[in-house]
This record gives C-alpha cells, structure tokens and sequence, in this order.
C-alpha cells in the first residue's frame, strides 16, 4: 500500500491554525464546523515558559486578505522540505511570513561532472545531505521537531529518486513526533513565494514559471485554482542556458546561467542571426530545442575549440565571438520570453480583468535580463511586476514551508502517519503533476507526447475533494 500526500481536509493540528481558518473566508468551503473549530480554540493550560527564538527577518508581511490575524498567524511553525532535483533544501517558517531559517545544500560539483543533472547521482547525494540540512534549519531557526506545528515537502514535479528521499525525511519526523503533514506541488510554491515577499499580492494574478525544467504560464484565480495558458514542448528556457554554457566552455560551477548572462554583457546581441522559436503557432507554449541547436551549429561553423579551450584560457578574438554568440542567444531566447507573454496577458485580462501582478519566479528569474524586458511588458499592459529576491527564486525550503502553511490554513494537509508505517513504503509520488488545467485556446498540435499526464492536475484534485 502506497502512503498518499493529497491535499486531504483534515482537522487543524493546532489552536492557531483553528483560528484563523475560523476568521477567514476561505476560497473553498470550509472542511470543518464552526463549532468544532470553537472547541479547538478553547482555553488551554499554559505550557511552561520557554525563551522565543532569535532570528533576522528576511520578508515583509504577506498580504492581509491571506493572513487575517498576525498574532494567530505567528504560533504556527512550518517546516519545509524541497528534494525535487539537485538541490537540498530545508527551511523554518512562521505563518506569518517570517523566514527563521533557511538552508541550501548544493550539488554544483556533480552537475560539473556529469555535465547535468544524474538523477541516481542526485538521489546519493540528496540521502547523504538530508539529515544535515534538516538539522541545520531547525538549530538555525533555535527550535525542535517539538515546536512544529506541521511538514510540508515536495511531492511533485520532479525526480522521482530525489523526491523520495525528501518525502521520506518528512514522513519520518511527522510519524516520531506526530504532526500533520502538506504534499506541495514545486510549482505552486514557485508562484506563491511572491505572496510571502510582497504583501499586496493577492488572487488573481498571472505567473510565469521559468526553470531548468519548467517553462509554465498560468493564470492563478486562487490558492490551489489554476489555469495552464502555456507550457515547453520540448526544452525549458534553463535547459537551454545551461547546455549553450556548457557548448561555449564556461565555468559550471556557479550554474550555466548566470555565466552566460555575465558573458553575454561583453557581446553584440544582434552579432548572430537566430530565429525566435514559434512565431508560427499563436498560443502561449514555448520551444528551446531549436535554439539550442542554432547556438551549437553557430559553435561548430566559426570553429572554436570550446572542450579543449575554456572561456578562461581563450584568446581576445576568441572571447568575442563567445561573447557574441552568448548575447545573441540571450537575446531571442528572451524575445521568445516576451511574445508568449504578452499573449498571455492578453488572454488572461480577458478571463480575469481585475487582473494586476505579474508574477515572475523560478531560477531563471534571477536573470537580471530577464527581469528587465519582461518588466517592459507588465509595465506595457498596466501590471506590476512581482520577483522574489534571487534566494527564492532557485528551489528552496522557503517556498516549499510557506505554501505549506497557505493549504495548512486552508484546512488541507494529512494526518501525521501511522506510527506502524514501515520505513520501506512506497510514497505516492508525482514527477508529472500539472498544475492546473489548460486553457482551451492554449491547447497546441505541437505539444510533444512526452509531457502526457501521469496524475491529475493539483486544481482538478482539490476541485474534486470539495465536490
């Protein structure tokens, strides 16, 4: 039997999060009484005194329609677990929006290895970091498992090696110390990071996700209720930084990105010709495995030993023509960005016309390049654009711990596990999980067979458990 991460409507594990699900108005009914709720806000005896926790605030407070009461807000504590691809994170956070904690184990020397992402690779290391990067957040954040008011990780998308290794940490310290636990969609935390940082931020808005993995426009009308207006048929915009890098001979160990983005400044953005990806499909999906096959032929044709040559040894003549190359990638890779987004403001202004953030994360959102044309198209259509600092946009502990404690509050997580669950169970985990459902105008013939479903969207499972 397979252990189940849904996003199931249990009982609030602690007075705090009773009420505030009491004084909200919740986007879905409400899966508990009101006076069962009033019961669990009953006077309890005090607990001993103990000192509070010292920490620095990282956040500003989120948005005031989704945290009504900051004092109630405050007693709930979130641990987040993240393991979906080659980085180990693990953070502490109040509901409140306060990040206590916040630590990221990574995997950079493997990536330069292995030239990518080795999932069995990455699963090792995920196993030997795990326990560290948990311990290190809790004595950071100077609280224990005994302060939790619940775990969130990540069930899916992602690597299916990596993300047990993350789930079974979670369902280990819910199972000894019996706390709830939240299955959270990597995506969704993306998008709901903002609502952390930028306390205006409130539904509905529209968010591009942009990855390594992912390039995924959605409209979000609410908190688990989205709609896929775009997504990568083939190639995510990273995946395509990272492997044009590599072909130009660029130091890895800090991400392929952001040494293309520093090359790039010294090149001619319009020194090589290549076509912007798409032009002929009006919908809002994106393709970079043609480019990527544009940046290597354009290598290839002006005969630049990048294997045995890097950036840093090459000539003046040598780090131009890369320059040049990695600039012009940038730029079309970019432009294609901005076509398909500018449609799907349009698309979405016509479905929700109270629409008023642009929401932007990932880890290609720390792109400052990026940042900076796709402010050029909110600001074009009367938006604001919305980025988390650059920690949160890369995969974290912070979004994963704070979309946590949204459906925590919302009423949805599961009972801590049995206390007889064999540490051998097979979790029902999710590499493809969509997030929402397609927009009916964004449905494209180009889409590649392989992003074929495995589960249902996370909108249309949390549709069916209020129905």
């Amino acid at each position: 039997m397979a252990a189940t991460l849904l996003p199931t409507l249990s009982p609030p594990a602690s007075r705090a999060a009773a009420a505030l699900l009491l004084r909200r108005a919740p986007p879905f009914p409400s899966p508990l009484p009101a006076p069962l709720l009033r019961r669990l806000l009953a006077p309890a005896p005090s607990p001993p005194l103990r000192s509070s926790p010292t920490f620095r605030s990282l956040a500003t407070m989120p948005s005031a329609a989704a945290m009504p009461s900051a004092a109630a807000a405050a007693d709930l504590l979130m641990l987040g677990i993240e393991t979906s691809c080659d980085d180990t994170a693990a953070a502490v956070v109040r509901g409140d929006g306060e990040i206590l904690s916040q630590v990221v184990s990574s995997q950079e020397d493997l990536l330069v290895r292995w030239g990518g992402v080795a999932p069995k690779m990455a699963e090792e290391a995920h196993s030997l970091a795990i326990d560290q990067v948990v311990q290190k957040a809790l004595d950071d954040a100077n609280v224990s498992e005994n302060d939790l008011s619940a775990v969130a990780v990540t069930v899916g998308p992602g690597l299916s090696l990596c993300l047990r290794v993350g789930v079974h940490k979670a369902r280990k310290i819910a199972k000894s110390f019996r706390l709830p636990i939240v299955g959270v969609h990597h995506m969704e935390a993306h998008a709901l990071v903002s609502r952390l940082v930028n306390k205006d931020l409130d539904f509905p808005f529209l968010a591009l996700l942009i990855s390594g993995g992912h390039n995924l426009l959605v409209l979000a009308h609410g908190l688990g209720q989205y709609v896929q207006l775009g997504t990568t048929i083939d190639d995510a915009i990273g995946e395509a930084y990272d492997k044009s890098a590599r072909w130009l001979g660029l130091d890895m160990r800090k991400g392929g990105g952001p040494a293309l983005e520093q090359l790039a400044l010294e090149g001619d953005p319009n020194a090589v010709k290549f076509s912007v990806p798409m032009r002929q499909h009006k919908d809002c999906n994106f393709s970079y495995a043609g480019l990527k096959t544009q940046v290597r032929l354009a290598i290839e044709s002006r005969n630049i030993s990048t294997d045995d040559i890097p950036i840093s040894s090459a000539t003046k003549d040598d780090r131009q023509i890369r320059a040049n190359i990695a600039a012009s990638f940038q730029r079309v890779a970019v432009l294609h960005l901005e076509e398909r987004c500018q449609r799907a403001v349009e698309w979405a202004l016509k479905m929700e016309p109270s629409i008023k953030y642009f929401v932007v994360s990932g880890g290609v959102a720390s792109n400052q390049y990026v940042r900076t044309h796709l402010n050029q198209i909110a600001e074009k259509n009367g938006l604001q654009l919305v980025c988390p600092p650059p920690k949160l946009c890369t995969d974290n502990g912070v979004m994963i711990a704070w979309t946590g404690i949204e459906h925590f509050i919302a009423g949805r997580f599961d009972d801590p596990p049995a206390v007889d669950e064999p540490d051998d169970m097979q979790y029902d985990l999710r590499p493809r999980w969509p997030l929402g459902e397609e927009y009916s105008e964004g449905r494209s013939a180009s889409r590649s067979m392989k992003t074929a479903r495995v589960h249902p969207s996370l909108t249309s499972m949390i549709q069916g458990s209020v129905h």
